[in-house]
């Protein structure tokens, strides 16, 4: 059946477009030499010989009913819905008079189609509200020129003006509806500050996602207000004084008729692992910062390892032993003990003032963590390297391997285990590292879910530290939240380093 639709469906685009071919002469014959009352009745003429000849070849019957309803002399304004592309078709069957359509003006720029949508429909421009207002008058005198107008108000819709409609007007009006007892303005207020300032955000997104519910009486779950969260949790006891809490007596008894009314749920909180953060703990949410910790930590690792891993085999393998490498040694190890806020300064000092790179991007922070993992993957990749036994050396430049080969193929896999090892060591503190990032700027709130490494974001550190400073009592939980979320991820990187450690390790 299904093959059959499909064989159906590329017979019915064909005969659409042959007959199209065909007819086009006609409707150019039309607009090009004859006048208006002609052209009327050549138009009409082939739109009744396309219909009945498309409909004849494919097969396809179709019932009217109430035609003998319309008078051909007079002038309409007809509603239809938009299903499918054979609705102007079917419209020419039912409908005994000339018409013309209310259109998008983007139908101009098909070749060929364009001039003949020019001629016969009414065109509006959707973006340009002068446009939408012209539209009207436009459809005036094509009723006095004795066309009626077909409208598709199903069509697409304007994503901007959808985007500016009021919708904290909606839950706020739908609140107040079921309290019709709350007349003061005072507590008009206090009764929707029972909803998330945030909620007009989740209806705008329901309806850009979805604009055919306009129109329609829709059931929504909206987050509640971060006080109606605390003092669901028991946060506010309601025997204690009114003056000593912020949810006052009366949101306390609009409190409880929503409950009795079930209007009030309990949900785990998704949207805290999927948005970005937000003034209101309600909102807020740490996937920003996880991106920006994912960028931050691409750099530091694309930066970091090549460079410690090849520095650490050149020191082991290749350097001579002298003064100016044992200096270099000492200061390695120096470093490693530096505290990171030095390279907080560095970096600020550096790239920032110096540079001039973009504050708070993921690019800088990671290449600073990346100057603090450096130490951290030499000192590593050294012992790493210097624990593989000289026997394997020997015998592999005793077969004739040179020492580029023998480290290359003998030594450095067998190292790979500790050199992996200590880079997720080091990855995992430079995932944990506050103080060098506070240093560059990436402490700046940012809300929007960055998009690459040089788009202004936070991390995961720095997010718990912005939280844990605000005055809400709804973001200690946030906070506590986000902790957590950062020592999984912290013991899932040392669970990694053990779990690499322990496979691979080789006793000799």
């Amino acid at each position: 059946m299904k093959l059959f639709r499909t064989i159906w469906a590329i017979y019915g685009m064909l005969v659409f477009f042959i007959l199209w071919l065909v007819l086009m002469p006609f409707y150019f014959l039309a607009f090009a030499t004859f006048p208006k009352p002609w052209r009327k009745a050549i138009i009409w003429f082939s739109h009744q010989v396309y219909t009945r000849l498309f409909f004849t070849l494919t097969l396809i019957r179709i019932k009217i009913y109430g035609k003998e309803q319309l008078d051909p002399k007079q002038t309409y304004i007809i509603v239809s819905n938009h299903v499918s592309a054979l609705d102007f078709m079917v419209n020419a069957r039912a409908y005994p008079g000339v018409y013309k359509y209310l259109a998008k003006r983007e139908l101009v720029k098909v070749p060929v189609f364009g001039y003949i949508v020019r001629k016969m429909c009414v065109l509006v421009d959707r973006k340009d509200a002068r446009s939408r207002a012209q539209s009207i008058q436009y459809l005036k005198d094509t009723l006095a020129e004795g066309y009626s107008v077909f409208l598709y108000p199903e069509g697409t819709r304007n994503p901007k003006t959808l985007a500016r409609a009021n919708y904290a007007a909606l839950y706020k009006g739908a609140i107040r509806d079921r309290f019709p007892e709350v007349k003061k303005r005072r507590d008009k207020r206090a009764l929707t500050r029972l909803i998330s300032s945030g909620a007009d955000l989740q209806l705008r997104d329901m309806v850009l996602a979805d604009p055919a519910i306009i129109g329609t009486r829709q059931s929504v779950w909206l987050v509640a207000s971060d006080e109606v969260d605390q003092f669901a949790k028991g946060a506010y006891d309601r025997g204690s004084p009114e003056a000593d809490r912020p949810f006052k007596d009366k949101q306390i008894a609009w409190y409880d008729k929503l409950v009795v009314a079930d209007a009030l749920e309990r949900k785990f909180n998704f949207p805290f692992f999927t948005s970005g953060t937000s003034r209101e703990p309600e909102l807020a949410g740490i996937w920003g910062a996880i991106v920006g910790s994912f960028w931050t930590m691409l750099v530091t690792l694309i930066l970091s390892f090549p460079v410690g891993v090849a520095t650490a085999i050149y020191l082991q393998e290749f350097a001579p032993k002298n003064r100016w490498t044992d200096l270099i040694e000492v200061n390695i190890n120096n470093l490693a003990a530096v505290p990171s806020i030095v390279f907080g300064l560095l970096g600020l000092a550096v790239f920032l003032n110096f540079f001039e790179l973009p504050r708070s991007a993921p690019v800088v922070g990671g290449m600073v963590l990346a100057l603090m993992t450096l130490p951290t993957i030499i000192i590593a990749t050294r012992a790493a390297l210097s624990a593989v036994p000289p026997s394997i050396r020997e015998a592999a430049l005793g077969v004739g391997a040179s020492k580029q080969q023998m480290v290359t193929h003998h030594v450095l896999p067998l190292a790979l285990p500790g050199i992996l090892t200590g880079t997720i060591i080091g990855m995992a503190r430079a995932l944990g590292e506050t103080a060098p990032l506070l240093m560059i700027g990436m402490v700046a709130f940012i809300v929007d879910i960055p998009d690459g490494p040089m788009t202004p974001s936070t991390v995961l550190p720095v997010q718990i530290f912005l939280w844990s400073d605000l005055p809400e009592r709804a973001f200690v939980e946030r906070t506590s939240a986000a902790i957590l979320v950062l020592l999984a991820f912290l013991i899932a990187m040392n669970a990694v380093a053990i779990f690499l450690r322990k496979k691979f390790e080789r006793r000799w």
